[in-house]
């Protein structure tokens, strides 16, 4: 069986890598193509992520070694260790394996492992790489997908964990395009997905330890709390020997902070808890990258459940109205263009295009739990507060994710990449500037 799926492209990741297909016996065969990106997967020490409930494999896999029997040996007792549905049968070989790759980082690998026998069903396969530097938890990345996926419903299940990696759910879908976002329906379905992730229980995901509230006033939001954490690494990239001084006094940190400390205190004034901006469990990141849309629908769900969201790594409380209000800004990017990290502010979503999704978003929100579906009257009575909230976010979201954007340019800085495969320093001016007109249109 021959894998055949578009590349689901991880948060924040561009741009997605070259796939290549390897029969598992195939290892030395002059057929097969390797991807140039395959060789700067790092081997090295990887933390061992384990969660309780899930079945974990006490062996290793080196993703650079992919091509190899011996990797599908090793594969194929992680496979029946952690008991994947449809891998235990006694007729599976590693000669039967298919391995798909997908794409290949310092930080990650996946794969689409299949077989030629018509049984097993596909699952992804997820290799870590050393971690060091890395703005995600993996621990919690995986109790997040854990959590949601057993509980919820939500996104891929896990199958397992190997020493450094884990075996999802494979989702036979294509992953949506920049201009997909613009399709009314499909908007509809994002906000309803959304909406329903908005209505998970916060302390499922994120336990009741004092270490996740901040100061006893309630759940720490993450984009305050991300600012906060990835200021101090955003500074030390911007204080290497190879960043111009015109690029410091651009980004001009010390006077981002004073602007981001004056933004919070206005936000505290308007911030309506109750209403747009109530505490949730967020994604932070949708991106057209991150939704998937089945590519068989099962008729006995409702339509928009043929939209999966994937990639939760930046998960975390935070006002509804900043998630939506990011997920906007993702309307305006496009990680497949010529210059994929620049946002193009003229395709931010229309008032009839965010009306579109508010509704969708309403109708499927558990604002009021018991109570009777609101009407179209009462929905639309709701928008305004919406939109006033989403607004008052928005500038949030450019601030995180351009200091976001100079921590990751810290190794093409230090190797002194001329040309690299994503400009984070361009996003993190772009997001920059963005936040500071936001600013400014605010009057602050």
């Amino acid at each position: 069986m021959v894998v055949k799926s578009p590349i689901t492209m991880s948060s924040k990741t561009f741009p997605p890598q070259t796939d290549v297909l390897i029969h598992a016996s195939s290892h030395n065969s002059s057929s097969s193509v390797l991807s140039s990106s395959s060789i700067f997967f790092a081997e090295g020490d990887v933390e061992v992520v384990t969660e309780q409930g899930l079945r974990h494999a006490e062996t290793r896999l080196e993703a650079r070694r992919y091509k190899q029997a011996s990797f599908a040996e090793h594969l194929l007792q992680i496979l029946r260790s952690l008991k994947v549905p449809t891998w235990l049968g006694p007729d599976i070989t590693p000669h039967d394996l298919r391995i798909y790759k997908v794409s290949g980082s310092l930080t990650n690998a996946v794969f689409f492992v299949s077989s030629s026998l018509q049984e097993p069903r596909t699952v992804l396969l997820r290799i870590y790489g050393p971690s060091s530097g890395s703005l995600i938890s993996r621990p919690r990345e995986l109790h997040t997908l854990h959590v949601l996926s057993s509980q919820y419903r939500i996104g891929p299940r896990v199958y397992g964990t190997f020493e450094n990696g884990r075996v999802e759910e494979y989702f036979d879908s294509t992953t949506l395009t920049a201009s997909d976002l613009r399709d009314p329906k499909i908007s509809r379905w994002i906000g309803a997905r959304m909406a329903e992730l908005h209505s998970v229980d916060i302390e499922a995901v994120e336990g009741t330890s004092a270490d996740n509230r901040g100061e006893g006033k309630g759940w720490e939001i993450g984009a305050t709390k991300n600012v906060k954490s990835w200021l101090h690494p955003a500074r030390e990239v911007l204080a290497l020997p190879a960043v111009s001084e015109n690029l410091r006094r651009e980004f001009d940190l010390d006077g981002f902070k004073k602007e981001w400390d004056v933004y919070m205190h206005w936000l505290a004034s308007v911030d309506d808890v109750q209403r747009g901006s109530r505490r949730v469990y967020a994604h932070n990141d949708a991106q057209y990258g991150n939704l998937l849309l089945l590519n068989t629908r099962n008729e006995d769900l409702p339509e928009h459940r043929q939209l999966i969201v994937v990639d939760f790594e930046y998960a975390s409380p935070n006002p509804a109205s900043f998630d939506i209000a990011n997920h906007f800004h993702e309307w305006t990017a496009n990680y497949h263009s010529d210059t994929p990290h620049i946002l193009d502010h003229s395709r931010y979503p229309t008032k009839e295009q965010r009306t579109n999704f508010y509704l969708a978003y309403l109708e499927h929100s558990t604002l009021s739990p018991g109570s009777l579906p609101l009407s179209k009257f009462e929905l639309a009575g709701l928008m305004p507060d919406l939109d006033k909230q989403v607004k008052a976010w928005s500038p949030a979201s450019h601030a995180m994710w351009s200091i976001w954007g100079l921590v990751q340019a810290r190794d093409d800085v230090e190797t002194g990449v001329e040309e690299p495969e994503f400009d984070y320093i361009g996003y993190a001016q772009c997001r920059m500037a963005a936040f500071r007109r936001e600013l400014k249109a605010l009057r602050l």
